[in-house]
């Protein structure tokens, strides 16, 4: 679970520090393993909303 940022107003800075200063408090195989869950949950998503998945190569006779 990751840990959660809470700031009175927006401020990108604040955000992109929190955000790298808890990604290197992962390991290599906890990040790859956070880079393939997100990707699996947006090809989830796209798919569901109607995007198939990409073309395929078809051999054509």
């Amino acid at each position: 679970m990751s840990p959660i940022l809470k700031i009175d107003k927006d401020d990108e800075e604040k955000e992109m520090d929190f955000e790298i200063d808890y990604q290197l408090s992962l390991d290599v195989e906890q990040r790859f393993r956070m880079m393939f869950q997100k990707s699996r949950e947006l090809a989830m998503m796209l798919e569901k909303n109607g995007h198939r998945k990409p073309s395929e190569i078809i051999k054509r006779s």
